[in-house]
């Protein structure tokens, strides 16, 4: 890792610069596929699931026999863990349910608000070398609580032409319609136009490569939902000599390993406690599977030294990182004046895998700076906010006169004649 010693403020946009990639290629790649899903449907899904992913599927349905073969091959010790997970997610997001907000604005004047769950979700859950069944907890459980009707998976299958078995127990356990043996550009695709059994959806859900992402952003502009901009993850962490240097390398490379290009970044207010801490990402890195993944994002990321906690925080609420973890003796300053951060993780015992796996917070979190201006996945992402309004005779002459005038002023004529007949009704 990178050793930045009080980095100058006209410095820090480079300093924090992420991980950068072209998407040009990309995106030509996306709109080509794009194309052949709307117009040939399942044919050239399975076209393109044997291109990618080197199978060819006659059903791409995940059958009832496959969902109990998947049950029987997890081992108790696993399901024990998933159903834990499940209840604190439950928990969590169950309690984020708000009531009925009404206001009578002016006499005879009643608005109220209420949230209608969005009726058509789509879940793409990545599968490969770490197959995130923990995602399918943290986007299905809130999407079931929120009354969502139709709750469609979907994740790519292996050369067998299966999916995870992890996957498949834990959206069977959280009532998913339909399982896809879907993956990549093509099933982004799928749930944006529909296909003869993918169904069309209005919100599309979950972490992705760089090729699902761009998919996600290109959906939008079909008039399809997506739950944020997402990128590499990310954390940074902040500490000093009172935190554990074990701990803290254990943490920064938890995100390291995701992928090349995730970045980790420690800011510390002690250079005697980056030192250790480098020592110890080195003694940890060596014995990890995930090593040569783990290696590469370390050399996006950075050690930073900077004089007081002031300083730091500001420079923390620059980056906006995915996740945050507050490892000082003077954590308020930290947890008070943090505005811009996805997660925040608290205390020397408390692991950001705590929040990825079993704590009930939502893991599906803005990155690449996004937490300057999104939130994080709740039960609220998967509703609707729809407003209400019921005015009474009283109350359409006490704010008649008013939109009269303002219609007339903005040269709305026919504004301002649904209020005046009705005011003319009423002497």
């Amino acid at each position: 890792m990178k050793k930045i010693y009080n980095p100058e403020r006209t410095t820090w946009q480079d300093v924090l610069k992420r991980p950068t990639q072209t998407i040009e290629d990309i995106e030509t790649t996306v709109y080509e596929i794009f194309n052949e899903v709307k117009t040939k449907g399942d044919v050239a899904i399975k076209k393109y699931t044997n291109l990618f992913d080197g199978v060819n599927l006659d059903n791409l349905v995940v059958s009832s026999e496959e969902i109990k073969e998947a049950e029987k091959s997890i081992t108790d010790e696993l399901k024990t863990a998933i159903q834990l997970a499940k209840s604190n997610i439950e928990k969590f997001h169950a309690a984020q349910k708000t009531e009925k907000l009404t206001v009578e604005t002016t006499e005879g004047v009643l608005c109220w608000q209420e949230k209608r769950p969005i009726q058509k979700i789509g879940v793409y859950i990545p599968g490969g070398s770490a197959p995130l069944f923990s995602t399918v907890l943290m986007l299905c459980i809130p999407a079931k609580l929120a009354g969502c009707s139709e709750i469609v998976l979907c994740s790519p299958p292996n050369k067998e032409g299966k999916i995870n078995p992890a996957i498949i127990y834990a959206a069977n356990l959280c009532g998913v319609n339909r399982i896809l043996k879907v993956g990549g550009i093509q099933a982004i695709a799928g749930l944006t136009f529909g296909t003869e059994t993918i169904p069309q959806v209005y919100k599309i859900f979950g972490p992705g490569n760089q090729f699902v992402t761009v998919a996600k952003q290109l959906a939008t502009k079909f008039g399809v939902a997506i739950d944020m901009p997402a990128g590499p993850s990310e954390l940074l962490l902040v500490a000093d000599d009172t935190a554990n240097a074990s701990f803290v390398a254990s943490d920064l490379l938890s995100q390291a390993e995701h992928g090349i290009d995730s970045q980790v970044i420690l800011v510390s207010t002690s250079k005697s406690f980056l030192d250790k801490v480098e020592v110890e990402i080195a003694k940890q890195l060596a014995v990890l599977p995930r090593k040569t993944i783990a290696e590469k994002a370390i050399e996006n990321s950075k050690l930073i030294y900077v004089e007081d906690d002031k300083t730091a925080l500001e420079i923390i609420n620059e980056y906006g990182p995915e996740h945050f973890i507050i490892c000082v003796k003077n954590e308020e300053f930290y947890v008070d004046g943090i505005v811009n951060a996805g997660s925040v993780f608290i205390g020397n015992y408390t692991p950001e895998s705590a929040g990825d796996y079993a704590s009930g917070t939502n893991h599906t979190l803005p990155t690449n700076g996004y937490a300057k201006q999104y939130s994080g996945v709740n039960l609220d992402s998967f509703m609707k906010s729809m407003t209400f309004q019921k005015i009474s005779e009283k109350g359409i002459q006490n704010i008649g006169k008013a939109i009269e005038s303002m219609a007339e002023a903005e040269g709305l004529q026919a504004h301002k004649n649904a209020v005046s007949l009705r005011l003319a009704s009423l002497k």
